[in-house]
């Protein structure tokens, strides 16, 4: 995919309304600091346009980025915070939640997971939150720059019987520092969006 341009046109706080989009949105969910800013990032072909931080919970509004004028990047709070209160918590959760009821133009929704570590139980309760909202989760496993090679399969199964996938369930191992598995998910939006023929 050529990024030729890209917008931050709408940021929803708690008490916003949801913008009626025409083009296709693709959502990005995960829990604090598994990498979600530097994976959009990364698929905006931009350096810091989404905020990276080392300090978890900074994502408290969801973002969409108009990517060519021809669909939408999502990017929503991250969840399983420590440090946020439970008030904070719930809030953040009925955002994405009243997100995934009303959008008319969601094609998917990425779930990122630290490919490092065994799915937690949020990132569990996550994934089956999202599959009983009626849709399929993509699952992004990020950091895969911190792994050996020799160490991927292992961890790429650990991830899959973690979250319970199904055998057709669609997993990419990705690096925000290689760009490891960058083009596979444009790939994947190019074809949900309907910018390619798939025929």
């Amino acid at each position: 995919m050529i990024i030729k341009n890209v917008n931050l046109e709408t940021v929803c706080g708690i008490t916003s309304t949801l913008p009626e989009n025409t083009m296709p949105e693709f959502a990005f969910a995960g829990k604090s600091n598994v990498g979600k800013s530097s994976l959009i990032n990364a698929l905006m072909n931009r350096k810091a346009y989404a905020r990276t931080s080392s300090q978890p919970g900074k994502t408290q509004t969801i973002n969409f980025y108009n990517i060519n004028d021809a669909l939408y990047y999502v990017d929503l709070p991250g969840y399983g915070y420590a440090n946020a209160s439970v008030e904070v918590k719930a809030k953040w959760g009925k955002m994405i939640e009243r997100y995934l009821h009303q959008s008319q133009m969601l094609c998917c929704v990425f779930l990122l997971i630290d490919i490092r570590h065994d799915p937690s139980a949020n990132d569990r309760l996550m994934y089956d939150w999202i599959v009983e909202q009626g849709y399929t989760p993509v699952i992004i496993a990020t950091k895969l720059d911190k792994l050996k090679r020799s160490q991927v399969a292992k961890h790429v199964k650990a991830v899959r019987q973690g979250l319970d996938l199904p055998k057709d369930g669609i997993l990419i191992p990705f690096s925000a520092e290689t760009k490891d598995g960058r083009e596979e998910i444009w790939q994947l939006i190019e074809t949900m969006a309907g910018m390619v023929n798939t025929t």
